[in-house]
């Protein structure tokens, strides 16, 4: 069943994807008319987008239904990605090592006065 649901799924998302650069865009004729496809005789005088319109709504349609389908039966069967992954053991807590703080600067003598001799 899973099979399927994914080879579904990424059909429909092949398909959607193909007949989307198939509609035609603002300017032109969409990636149709780049190939030279005659779809504006073949659909009447308003030429393919409302029929490539309606195509694009059902496909999505399938698509979100096919991605809400596939998550219901991963959260039924009780899987998770998470469920994979190789299982950590805490790190048993190590001494801290501990350095010595740096020595604190000496403060610089104000200008003119004699440098002072240690």
């Amino acid at each position: 069943m899973n099979g399927f649901l994914l080879t579904l799924h990424v059909v429909l998302s092949m398909v959607l994807v193909g007949v989307i650069l198939l509609q035609p865009g603002a300017k032109g004729g969409g990636m149709g008319s780049a190939f030279g496809s005659g779809a504006n005789t073949a659909f009447g005088a308003q030429g393919a987008a409302p029929v490539l319109a309606k195509i694009t709504y059902y496909l999505a349609a399938c698509f979100l239904a096919t991605s809400l389908l596939i998550e219901y039966v991963v959260v039924k069967q009780n899987r998770s990605v998470l469920d994979k992954l190789p299982e950590s053991k805490p790190a048993a807590a190590a001494p801290k090592a501990t350095t010595p703080l740096p020595a604190a600067p000496t403060p610089a003598a104000p200008a003119g006065a004699p440098p002072t001799k240690k």
